[in-house]
């Protein structure tokens, strides 16, 4: 389902891909993320995704009455709080996405894959 702001001038309709970019980007900025991951079905193995292919670790819904929900399977840095890495990015991708689209954010659930040393 796509989302869409109700202007003066007509209604502007916002694609889930879009939302899933620009709420992945802010993600990847946030302290203690690693990347975005994905879980390969056949064989269940975690595999961190590139910067041109963040969108396929979120999932995004929209309800009837233009609320946003977002799923982000992400990879942490080891060492680090996951309890504050993932307050960091609920606060940070909430009011980035809610500013930038006029649409409020209804939930965010954040799916720790993995766990992975940085040099």
């Amino acid at each position: 389902m796509k989302g869409s702001i109700s202007t003066d001038l007509g209604i502007i309709t916002v694609d889930q891909d879009v939302i899933a970019k620009c709420a992945g980007s802010v993600a990847v900025e946030c302290f203690g993320i690693v990347g975005m991951a994905v879980v390969s079905v056949k064989d269940g193995l975690v595999k961190l995704l590139r910067k041109e292919s963040l969108t396929k670790g979120i999932q995004v819904s929209i309800s009837e009455d233009n609320r946003i929900s977002l799923d982000f399977h992400v990879i942490v840095a080891y060492g680090v709080s996951i309890c504050a890495v993932a307050d960091n990015l609920i606060s940070n991708v909430k009011y980035k996405v809610e500013e930038f689209f006029g649409m409020s954010v209804d939930k965010i659930n954040i799916y720790v894959e993995g766990v992975r040393v940085i040099d």
